[in-house]
């Protein structure tokens, strides 16, 4: 066998610009845990804040959106009623 047979497979050369093994795995898996985190907040009826900003971004940009604060009361209210006329 001479050096450098490849047993016919050809490999292009490394794009440096391009992630490669841990880091590409590691993007996925912080991606992942992205989502899970959305899916997990839309279960208990927590809309995802970074989805609502962008939201605001794209259809209301002339509004100013609703701090952190005010959109995790707003959500919470809009979902149990806010306490009013309601027995807990």
């Amino acid at each position: 066998m001479s050096e450098g047979f490849s047993h016919g497979r050809q490999t292009k050369p490394a794009d440096p610009g391009e992630p490669t093994g841990a880091k590409r795995w590691m993007g996925s898996l912080g991606q992942a845990g992205r989502y899970l985190g959305q899916s997990l907040r839309l279960m208990v009826g927590m809309p995802d804040y970074d989805t609502y900003l962008n939201h605001m971004e794209r259809t209301h940009p002339d509004k100013e959106p609703m701090s952190y604060e005010a959109f995790f009361r707003e959500r919470l209210e809009a979902r149990y009623g806010g306490g009013a006329g309601k027995c807990c």
